[in-house]
Order: structure tokens, then sequence, then C-alpha cells
């Protein structure tokens, strides 16, 4: 795994290198200290995954991250922070980052990173304790008029719900494969990229970032 690191304090990008390292399927391609840093870098190597601060001065890990997708959809950031600030959390929701995780969790760092390198939402329990509050905080939008059917909108609710594939099939009986179907045809419909997106999308009605 080729992993970029951005953190404003050169000393806390040097030891993430080193923690990185210390696992052999791991390789830092290169430390940067800001969020000009993070799109010059990510243009150069291309890495698999970014692992970024948020509050770093002149440019944020938010602001370089927005950049970074608009020029790669499919940019793999993974943010780490001191910060578990609610405003933050949903901007990084909103963006499609892979997860949102504190600094003072090192010994979850390097299983955070091999899980968003396999696509995966991660977000540490601090953060996903405040999810259902923050997701429902304006209310559900009307998706009727993005065409979709009943049974369309009716998986939306339950992924919204945080229920599994499993749990959806026995819901609706249905197959584990047809749920998996309807996600997909939905997320196209809605130009979404993943599940928390959709989650997002059904109760805040953010902006579709996949085409950029």
């Amino acid at each position: 795994m080729r992993v970029l690191v951005i953190d404003d304090d050169a000393l806390v990008s040097s030891s993430l290198k080193t923690i990185l390292e210390a696992d052999l399927d791991i390789h830092v391609v290169a430390i940067g200290n800001s969020g000009l840093d993070a799109i010059d870098l990510y243009k150069s190597h291309r890495p698999d995954i970014i692992l970024m601060d948020i509050r770093m001065d002149g440019m944020t890990g938010i602001e370089a991250a927005e950049y970074i997708i608009a020029f790669d959809p499919d940019a793999k950031i993974l943010f780490l922070t001191t910060f578990s600030d609610d405003e933050y959390i949903i901007k990084a929701l909103r963006l499609g980052s892979k997860g949102y995780i504190l600094k003072q969790r090192f010994d979850s760092i390097i299983p955070s990173l091999k899980t968003a390198l396999l696509g995966q939402n991660v977000y540490g329990e601090e953060i996903i304790g405040k999810l259902p509050a923050l997701l429902k905080e304006d209310g559900k939008i009307g998706l009727e008029s993005y065409g979709l059917t009943e049974r369309e909108l009716e998986t939306i609710s339950h992924v919204a719900e945080g229920l599994s594939n499993k749990e959806i099939s026995e819901i609706m009986y249905l197959s584990e494969g047809t749920v998996r179907n309807y996600i997909s045809t939905i997320l196209d419909k809605l130009e979404l990229r993943d599940r928390t997106q959709l989650a997002i999308f059904y109760y805040k009605g953010i902006t579709p970032t996949k085409s950029v």
C-alpha cells in the first residue's frame, strides 16, 4: 500500500511515517506539511491513499481534499485529526472521504488504512457515536423526484438506518444479491459513491460528488 502522509506538524508526519512503515505492507511515498503539499504530492506520486490532517494553516485538509477529489474522483482520503468537531465530520462525509479517525488512537491507524484501501468507510468509535444525530439534523429530503421506485426508496431508508445487506434482505424478503443490485442502481441514479454518501443524501440532501 502506497500512502501519502500530510500533517502540518513535521514531527507528527515523520512519526507517522515511522509507525506506518513498521508494517511491511505499507510504503510512505512522501510526507507533506500543508494542503498545497497534499495536492502537489498527490499529483506527483498518485498514492493508493492519503492520510491527512484537517486543521492546517493556509489551506485546510478539507479544502485540499476537495481539490484532489475534483482532480481524481477515485482518490481515497482518510482524515486523521485531534478534533472531533461536528462541522468537520459532516464536511468529511460530504466529500466522500474514506473516514475520519482521531490521532489519539494510534493503534487504529494501520487497520483503518487497510480497511479504507478496500473501499470501506472507517470512523473511530468517538465519531460513529455522533453520526445518527448529525445525519438527522435537517430531516429527510424528497427522493421521489429522482426517479426512484418504491422498493428503491425503501432500500435507501434501510441503508440510512445502518442495516447490512443481509438485514435488508430479511426485512424486504429479497436475496442479498437483489439488495446489492438495488443499491448499485440507486448509487448510479443519484451519482453517489458509496453507502455512506447515500445515507447522508437521504438525511441531508448533499450534492453528489461522483461526477466532477
